[in-house]
């Protein structure tokens, strides 16, 4: 009934910059939490950043200074803005968020099964 979808990856530069987007569609009624994670090979899922339903933004000590994390309301949607990337910032990123559907409950929506790939070269 809800669901994610990531797009924006790509291949580029070490130093490049890109924009990841998120859009949730869906019987959605308002969206609190939004989140960025990413998981390289051979490594966990991290988170890389976090907006709040009133703005408020955390990051990946990693990331800190070179990403933001914003978000549309109004088109349910979340961005994830990527500067001065670096090799290690390669993976494929996801996207979650807690979302009050239109029948009045909380669920938390993630697209693990999809994402974006991420590839920064040396």
């Amino acid at each position: 009934q809800v669901q994610l979808v990531e797009s924006g990856g790509g291949l580029v530069q070490a130093g490049g910059s890109l924009r990841l987007s998120c859009v949730a569609s869906g019987r959605i009624f308002s969206i609190n939490a939004m989140g960025w994670y990413r998981q390289a090979p051979g490594k966990q899922r991290e988170l890389v950043a976090q907006i709040t339903g009133a703005g408020s933004t955390n990051y990946a000590d990693s990331v800190k200074g070179r990403f933001a994390i914003s978000r549309d309301n109004a088109k349910n949607t979340v961005y994830l803005q990527m500067n001065s990337l670096k090799p290690e910032d390669t993976a494929v990123y996801y996207c979650n968020a807690d979302i009050l559907t239109s029948d009045m409950y909380w669920v938390t929506v993630d697209a693990w099964g999809q994402g974006t790939l991420v590839t920064v070269s040396s």
